[in-house]
């Protein structure tokens, strides 16, 4: 059974909170972080190296036709959408040439590669935006192996259809596997995206319009369904697999505003990895996920038959976005649906196989930071009652270890993306977590190993470009 309004205790065990939240309060306080403006410490250079990979992507409009009679103008890479699967070995050096043929300005971000700062893509951050008609090259070394993916950081961009997979593979896989697909959920907006009008506040318990209501007080745009690999429900993409097999899936949540919480029908999936780096395999029947994380599963292939991959929208009423797992000895069919989850994974199942280098004991920096709901009647979220991008920057010198102690104050989840650096959180290793809503507690620690200005921020696209960021700022 599906909910579509779950309650804040149903959050809270989705994601293992409890645990995470006990770390909040385990340190005391560190010396404040106010250097007077301290001068900026210049980013690391962008790779010299002749690139091992070469590849052009082109942003246009084009229409897109996720089920047969539905269509819609999008904002895609390549004419395809999801954009083209980038794919390099570990340490090989990757130059993207990104042509604008939008009406509009452009970047790249490559969420979650630890990339030199003038290559991250965050406009007026890390660099000017592309204008129509002009190119930009980013080049950089992919490492460490995982799964990525990459999108436009400009406004709402996102959510119209600006995002591919970048899947950078191990030269050592820690597991085994036979066959591989990577699996892209989103949400999938027919209109051109727009903040909630001022004033616009909504109600809880659906998708509804702009002033319909969201999840449990927030506000989600009026997604016309869900998608798996850029197909709604009614058209889902087969995945052929042999009896026998160990079949890895890369998911990627790629959604604007979305929680997924995902099951396969008549197996169970062995985590593997969790935002593209390696875990202590651990099996179970369903994962949560929101927006920017990415959880790789391995199934073996041992139960002849159709079945269903499912993603429910656990903050909307849309039907769950699918697609089928067919064996090849299977006659056809109807897939068979996924039974209701008694085994989800929660974040303190998580075990990195490896520690994340400069993090241990105390910190010598640490922030604490309350995620809100601005208090005026405009559609505004902030980080301690700033809302970006008039926010004061989170100024750290390089060599420390930082912690960042989230609070959030509203009834909504925030899943929490910092550029440029991976963090520990509980024994897991990740790029983006979720916080949950009703005074949910997050502490994450990172390695200051990666100069220049970095935005840390709620990847819910629409609490982002309402104000819901910080830059992070190195200075000496």
């Amino acid at each position: 059974m599906r909910s579509t309004d779950p309650s804040r205790r149903r959050l809270l065990q989705l994601t293992g909170t409890t645990a995470l939240g006990a770390l909040a309060g385990c340190t005391g306080q560190v010396p404040s972080t106010d250097d007077g403006g301290g001068s900026e410490v210049a980013p690391r250079s962008t790779v010299t190296d002749e690139p091992d990979t070469v590849v052009p992507l082109t942003a246009s409009s084009e229409t897109i036709r996720p089920a047969p009679g539905t269509s819609t103008s999008n904002w895609v890479y390549e004419g395809q959408f999801p954009g083209p699967e980038l794919r390099v070995q570990e340490g090989d050096v990757l130059s993207v040439e990104l042509t604008n043929d939008l009406q509009a300005e452009t970047t790249i971000h490559w969420h979650g590669v630890p990339v030199p700062n003038p290559v991250d893509g965050v406009p007026n951050v890390t660099q000017d935006p592309v204008a129509p008609g002009e190119t930009f090259t980013y080049t950089f070394r992919a490492e460490p192996a995982g799964t990525y993916f990459y999108h436009s950081h400009v406004g709402l961009q996102l959510d119209r259809g600006l995002l591919g997979p970048l899947i950078v593979e191990e030269r050592d896989p820690h597991v085994e596997y036979d066959r591989e697909y990577v699996v892209i959920v989103d949400d999938y907006l027919p209109g051109e995206p727009e903040l909630p009008s001022d004033g616009a506040m909504g109600g809880s318990g659906g998708s509804g319009g702009v002033g319909g209501g969201g999840m449990m007080g927030d506000i989600r745009p009026p997604y016309g369904g869900l998608l798996l690999n850029g197909r709604l429900p009614e058209n889902p993409q087969t995945f052929g697999v042999t009896e026998g097999e160990r079949v890895r899936f890369r998911f990627v949540n790629a959604g604007s505003a979305t929680v997924f919480g995902v099951r396969i029908a008549g197996h169970e999936m062995t985590v593997t990895h969790t935002d593209g780096r390696p875990v202590e395999p651990v099996s179970v029947d369903s994962f949560v996920f929101g927006a920017g994380e990415r959880y790789d599963a391995v199934v073996e292939a041992t139960n002849p038959g159709t079945w269903t991959v499912q993603a429910d929208a656990l903050d909307g009423n849309e039907p769950p976005a699918r697609a089928v797992v067919e064996y090849e000895s299977s006659d056809g069919g109807s897939p068979q649906r996924p039974s209701p989850a008694t085994n989800r994974l929660q974040y303190r199942n998580l075990r990195s196989v490896s520690s994340l280098d400069g993090v241990s004991g105390e910190p010598d920096r640490t922030f604490d930071l309350t995620l809100s709901r601005g208090r005026s009647q405009s559609y505004t979220w902030t980080i301690d009652g700033q809302a970006y991008p008039d926010a004061d920057p989170l100024q750290i010198r390089s060599g420390e270890h930082v912690r960042i102690r989230m609070i959030n104050q509203s009834p909504v989840v925030h899943p929490m993306h910092l550029h440029g650096h991976f963090f520990q959180v509980g024994n897991a290793i990740k790029d983006t977590v979720i916080v949950p809503g009703h005074r949910g507690r997050v502490a994450i620690d990172f390695h200051a190993d990666n100069p220049g200005r970095w935005l840390f921020h709620c990847h819910n696209l629409y609490h982002l470009d309402a104000g819901m960021a910080r830059v992070v700022r190195y200075v000496e």
